[in-house]
């Protein structure tokens, strides 16, 4: 995965174009009758029109670039997190090489299943039902970095990276998760997630601390003091 240029999020032209025509629509409704019937209500229905519009005009989608979301040249959504653990680059990375763990890692996989020719095929919980897609590895570099990316014909175009990086000061290991895809719908398309209790920034967050914790304790901590069942990931990555 190489570095690319990237920025706050951005309305695609069908978005900015229909939140134009909505912000329009919203303050003619308010201002419809003329001065002297304008209230409360109407001037509030006015002005919200008048600043959607202002806000799609700039082409700046200010709700996407709060919610971390970063773009590139190409349209491609970026979402990336890293962690400190406890644990060597080597034990790490083994725990991540077996495919099929996965999902005990990212809490949005349903399952991954190993394919013939080194492919997989993964399944994510979605809003509207799952979906799937085939994915080859795209970089192996045992206790240094692991890659992936969906084959053509896969509904959402996706690619993923992990970095295992010694920590400064012998603490163990930083990981750094990348995810690359294009969703449906432009920036619309993590919006709509967030809403949905799914934005991905915020899941990758959630599911980086979660795997600190288990390979560090050796279980998910709940509020009832039992290990979840995702704890069936041991601690020593022994899944050669």
């Amino acid at each position: 995965m190489t570095k690319q240029e990237t920025r706050g999020a951005v309305f695609q032209p069908t978005e900015k174009w229909l939140l134009v025509a909505l912000g329009t629509g919203l303050a003619a409704l308010g201002v419809r009758g003329g001065p002297g019937k304008l209230g409360l209500g109407r001037l509030a229905l006015a002005g919200t029109g008048i600043t959607l519009a202002g806000v799609a005009l700039r082409g700046t989608n200010p709700l996407g670039t709060a919610l971390k979301i970063r773009e590139n040249a190409q349209g491609e959504t970026l979402v990336s997190d890293a962690v400190t653990v406890g644990q060597s680059p080597e034990v790490l990375y083994a725990v991540w090489r077996k495919l099929e763990n996965l999902p005990a890692l990212m809490s949005h996989l349903q399952e991954v299943k190993m394919l013939e020719e080194g492919r997989s095929r993964w399944t994510v919980k979605g809003p509207l039902g799952d979906v799937s897609w085939d994915a080859e590895l795209t970089a192996d570099e045992p206790g240094r970095r692991l890659a992936w990316q969906s084959l053509p014909g896969a509904d959402i175009w996706n690619s993923g990276e992990v970095l295992f990086r010694p920590a400064p000061g012998e603490r163990g290991t930083e990981v750094v998760v990348r995810l690359t895809y294009k969703a449906p719908g432009g920036t619309a398309g993590p919006i709509i997630a967030r809403m949905l209790g799914q934005e991905p920034s915020q899941q990758l967050r959630d599911d980086l601390m979660r795997f600190k914790r288990e390979q560090e304790l050796g279980f998910h901590p709940t509020t009832q003091g039992q290990s979840s069942g995702r704890s069936a990931m041991p601690a020593s990555g022994g899944n050669k």
